[in-house]
């Protein structure tokens, strides 16, 4: 009778192990989705970004012609930032660095752009301008959005593999900490206005 306990005690507590086991596991393959899935958003923004560029270099193009360094330069950070590509699965802080590199660079040649707009009245009033203008606007918000969303995702998830007794079975899975959006080292600096 006391063998039988026994043995009743044991699966009961293999039981409840390998249930913790398979919960802690599940939790963290969520967590680990949530942040791929808030990592395709910030893309998707950044995609979103980029797609808006050419038809934004091509109305200032007929306005400002002798602007031809500062459209080639916006032309060509575009292209550098998007052949730049991260999937959530190779999410290192070395290829997210590069990642944000190319797209910082993105962003000051958009500001050279729009400082170099302030030239031009009749273009600063296009209709077609000011609607690209608004909408790159709009989804340069939209991207800081996704990047905050994205850190709250990968904290949690990063979180979640650290402590403990989870961090024993991410290690045991393979479980790895993902990077965080820093700023860039320019953002400490105010940028320059001149009129």
């Amino acid at each position: 009778m006391k063998k039988n306990f026994v043995i009743i005690v044991i699966i009961a507590v293999v039981a409840i192990i390998g249930l913790w086991a398979v919960s802690g596991y599940n939790g963290l393959v969520t967590a680990e989705e949530k942040v791929s899935a808030q990592w395709a958003n910030v893309e998707s923004q950044y995609q979103r970004r980029a797609d808006l560029i050419p038809n934004l270099v091509s109305t200032v193009k007929g306005y400002a012609e002798h602007e031809q360094e500062t459209l080639e330069g916006v032309v060509s950070a575009r292209a550098k930032a998007t052949q730049i590509t991260v999937n959530a699965e190779s999410l290192t802080p070395a290829a997210l660095q590069q990642y944000q590199n190319a797209q910082g660079e993105l962003t000051q040649a958009l500001g050279r752009l729009l400082v170099a707009v302030e030239k031009y009245p009749d273009l600063k009033a296009n209709q077609n301008f000011l609607e690209l203008q608004a909408q790159l606007e709009g989804t340069e918000n939209r991207i800081a959005v996704e990047r905050q969303r994205f850190n709250e995702g990968a904290k949690a998830y990063n979180t979640a593999i650290r402590r403990f007794p989870k961090n024993l079975l991410a290690s045991m899975f393979g479980f790895e900490a993902k990077p965080y959006f820093e700023a860039l080292p320019e953002a400490s600096q105010a940028p320059k206005v001149e009129f």
